[in-house]
């Protein structure tokens, strides 16, 4: 990679990262679906020049908007309310071992023994940071950021069922459908809570804005531009640096502890997640030879 491309790479994962604690802040001061429906309007107006009809492709389009935009981040804010940023920042790199066995149900990719040995590696530092004895998360706020996790798996498989599609359209479809679902699930689950929202401080607004502007907008554009340059095995292992930067700013900007369990589960998941990663996908004569084995 150019120096320059790394440069961003590491801008994004930066962008990223700091996600977790910003919102976290906006948290304190809106309630978790109006500040998701805050967002994806803001996200929605930036991303209208994209906004163009997807020819054939609308009903799915719709269904991913309501897993990632409703579901997976309606339970990512809830879950991230009652836990800390860096702890909601390991756990939802579970995501990525429940991409791996849902490829593998779905569309029968071969899992592998890395992979599955990754994902169990993931699943047990998740455990381990779970069952501390000191500093405990919440579970039932823990469990809402893991079915988030799952949510965005489910979502990674219906974008692979898509087709062709611009990115850019795909998230400005996203975020339009994504608002009024977010809007009638706040006023049935949250209720009236407009009042907190036109109360809200600095780290209210300023995260509705940097969640569009730099996590969506900056962050996602350049990644995408990114993955088409460059091999996916060369890009995807750079995207381990957000977690990692979402749990320092935990610590370092929110004042979170910082205990062995989180480093040793958060190093355990990081672990894990890069083996998922960086397993290459067998080559068809591979996993004919295998089949062939197998049956004899």
């Amino acid at each position: 990679m150019r120096p320059i491309d790394i440069l961003l790479a590491v801008a994004v994962n930066i962008a990223w990262g700091l996600n977790f604690a910003v919102t976290k802040l906006g948290l304190g001061e809106m309630p978790p679906m109006l500040l998701v429906a805050l967002r994806y309007a803001l996200t929605a107006l930036l991303l209208s020049p994209w906004l163009k009809w997807p020819h054939g492709q609308f009903r799915q389009v719709a269904a991913i908007s309501f897993t990632l935009g409703f579901l997976h981040f309606a339970l990512m804010f809830t879950g991230l309310s009652g836990i800390d940023a860096s702890v909601a920042a390991i756990a939802v790199q579970i995501q990525v071992p429940f991409s791996a066995l849902l490829a593998f149900l779905i569309f029968r990719d071969r899992l592998g023994w890395r992979k599955a040995l990754g994902g169990a590696l993931a699943i047990g530092g998740i455990v381990l940071i779970a069952g501390a004895p000191h500093e405990a998360p919440d579970p039932f706020y823990l469990s809402l950021t893991i079915l988030a996790a799952l949510c965005w798996a489910v979502s990674a498989i219906q974008v692979k069922r898509l087709g062709q599609i611009d990115t850019m359209t795909l998230n400005a479809w996203i975020a339009l459908l994504a608002v009024p679902q977010l809007l009638l699930g706040s006023a049935v689950i949250e209720g009236d809570r407009w009042g907190e929202v036109l109360d809200a401080g600095f780290w209210g607004w300023a995260s509705v804005v940097y969640m569009a502007v730099a996590v969506t907008v900056f962050g996602y554009g350049l990644w995408y531009r990114l993955i088409q340059r460059y091999p996916v095995t060369t890009i995807m292992p750079l995207s381990l640096l957000a977690p990692t930067f979402g749990v320092a700013a935990g610590i370092f900007i929110l004042g979170e502890p910082a205990t062995l369990e989180k480093f040793i589960g958060g190093a355990l998941t990081l672990i894990g997640v890069a083996i998922v990663i960086l397993t290459p996908p067998e080559k068809p004569a591979e996993v004919a030879a295998k089949t062939d084995s197998a049956e004899a």
